[in-house]
């Protein structure tokens, strides 16, 4: 397989163009939601009104499907918009042109899209074997099933091409993408968390989908057996015999964040209806796409585990093999597994069968998505890697001065050498605006509006009357409870154990009265965030990206558009392989 069309240097080139333009717009992005009045945000960053910057976002909008035009040249005076002297949004039609040109759909000769990048591998290599045919919206919802589907045959490919049958799937959760690619395509998958629950349950649900699987093959072969008495032209699916509890069908309810996305509205009773998990501080965590939403399990590192705990993990992983082996391992080919990993880890000490394998990770949170393509470039076992990452917002960045320190000493964020020789950083509230949707939100989809505005305007109530008062405490899931924003100010204070009889009712609706006039103005400036979105995620991957192009070792990497982003917006996998002796004749 040929390398990639674009080189190092065209890569380096694309996060110089994107860098620069953030370096004068990431100011917006680290704005905090909850101090926008406080800070009087939009006169620190706006000389436009907030009716001209939601008229041209609509404009633009309408603009999408456009062929893009040739981008004109800047006002004298401003650079992406912004006034050289002031810094602040002058001319709102440019800043949305260089959004469009500095974020990843942008930049096309970077990404390939899925077909692309299959062509490519079909060039080389058969297409992989279908041990049983599966319909994955038979068992998970209408996302994960596109996910699955989509990044299973990806996986797959890259494990025909280069000639291996192993798949470790880090961060394996629920074993969603395990069970698949073990099931329709035979491969051996060892899936890895650091849940011990997480474990268990993809290991029952792994036991479930087989009975189910058979039961499928069964029908499916009696439905294309000519002349048998019973085989009808279309068959009638029969469920496996289950448990009272088991429910092969069933759609469990953490898995279906995408069905609760908060959306832009005015309207109390529909903003309560539809706000997921709104955030205490940043407040944008209502706004986050559906893997976003989904709960992290704390990764605890090794050094901080008890022996007591090491030694039950790896009793369970030994458990675990021994009823593999009890249930025939013909049958088993997924095997979930718990363990913390990073770089450092010995594979092949927690696989004792392990052979060369494909890495792959399917909305690896935070740091575990640099730490995956870590581990692919230092074990000689890893023959490829497919990384789709998630919540850029707990990612660790080296050199964000307000930032935490990097777990085991290797930050998320700058991967690449060419980045962390720049020093370069994003901070939270920038990666966590780059966790919204640009397509949903454009849609209608994705900003809860008034619970931002309720909590705004509460922060300017605690720091008039209880001296500046700032609480580490969550007070977002209020919003969810309050009947009216005086109900929210009340539940919100007794929250924060503040006493809240030092207001009257009149006095906090006051506020409420003073401020709704400019509540277009959190609106529109949310929305430049958004427009920002897809320009941070750009960097963030872009260095992943480099980080491969750095590597002697890794003689095909790629940003492959996996997903559809309106079904699953972090779209994006990092794609790599190796050409080791013992594969040349495959690779």
């Amino acid at each position: 397989m040929k390398s990639s069309s674009c080189s190092l240097k065209n890569i380096q080139q694309r996060i110089d163009e994107v860098v620069q333009f953030l370096s004068v717009t990431l100011p917006i992005a680290n704005a905090h939601t909850v101090e926008f009045y406080t800070q009087d945000v939009w006169k620190r960053f706006m000389a436009v009104s907030p009716e001209e910057v939601l008229s041209a976002i609509m404009a633009n909008g309408d603009h999408q499907g456009e062929p893009e035009r040739k981008r004109t040249p800047e006002p004298s005076g401003t650079v992406f918009g912004f006034c050289r002297q002031s810094n602040k949004l002058i001319d709102v039609h440019e800043f949305l042109q260089a959004a469009k040109v500095h974020s990843l759909p942008g930049l096309e000769e970077v990404c390939m899209s899925r077909s692309e990048f299959l062509r490519e591998l079909k060039g080389s290599s058969v297409l992989p074997e279908i041990v049983t045919e599966l319909e994955p919206d038979e068992f998970m919802n209408s996302k994960k099933s596109h996910e699955v589907q989509s990044m299973s045959e990806v996986v797959a490919r890259l494990a025909q091409h280069c000639g291996v049958k192993q798949v470790i799937d880090v961060g394996s959760g629920k074993g969603y993408l395990s069970s698949f690619l073990s099931l329709q395509y035979g491969l051996q998958v060892y899936g890895i968390d650091s849940s011990s629950t997480n474990t268990h349950g993809a290991q029952e649900r792994n036991r479930k989908l087989k009975k189910f699987s058979r039961v499928y093959q069964k029908q499916a072969k009696a439905a294309r057996t000519p002349g048998e008495a019973a085989a009808p032209t279309g068959f009638t699916k029969v469920e496996p015999e289950l448990e009272e509890d088991e429910d092969v069908l069933r759609v469990e309810a953490l898995s279906n964040e995408e069905e609760r996305l908060p959306v832009i509205s005015s309207s109390p009773a529909a903003g309560r209806q539809s706000e997921s998990n709104p955030d205490s501080e940043e407040l944008f965590l209502g706004a986050l796409s559906a893997d976003v939403m989904e709960p992290a399990s704390p990764r605890v590192p090794p050094s901080q585990l008890s022996d007591e705990e090491k030694q039950r993990r790896k009793r369970e992983n030994l458990e675990r093999k021994a009823q593999s082996r009890r249930d025939g391992a013909s049958e088993d080919v997924f095997s979930p597994l718990t363990s913390y990993v990073t770089a450092e880890t010995e594979l092949r000490e927690l696989i004792t069968e392990l052979e060369d394998a494909v890495m792959v990770g399917l909305h690896t949170c935070g740091n575990l998505a640099p730490s995956t393509l870590r581990m692919f470039v230092a074990k000689p076992e890893l023959a490829s890697v497919c990384s789709v990452g998630c919540c850029y917002h707990l990612l660790s960045e080296e050199f964000d001065p307000a930032g935490p320190e990097c777990l085991d000493g290797s930050c998320g964020f700058p991967l690449s050498q060419y980045l962390r020789d720049r020093s370069c950083f994003c901070g939270r509230n920038a990666r966590m605006s780059a966790c919204l949707a640009l397509e949903r939100v454009s849609l209608g989809q994705g900003i809860q509006m008034e619970s931002l505005f309720y909590r705004a305007v509460l922060h300017v109530i605690l720091r008039d009357h209880y001296s500046s008062f700032k609480s580490e405490r969550r007070v977002g899931n209020v919003y969810s409870k309050a009947k009216s924003f005086l109900d929210y100010v009340r539940r919100a204070l007794r929250k924060l154990e503040l006493d809240d009889s030092k207001l009257s009712d009149n006095d906090i609706q006051d506020y409420h009265n003073r401020y709704q006039p400019r509540m277009a103005e959190m609106h529109a400036f949310n929305l430049l965030k958004v427009t920002l979105a897809p320009c941070i995620e750009g960097l963030i991957l872009l260095d992943r990206l480099c980080y491969l192009k750095e590597q002697e070792e890794v003689t095909f990497s790629a940003l492959v558009q996996l997903f559809d982003p309106l079904l699953s917006p972090r779209c994006y996998a990092v794609i790599g392989l190796k050409t080791s002796t013992k594969r040349k004749t495959s690779c």
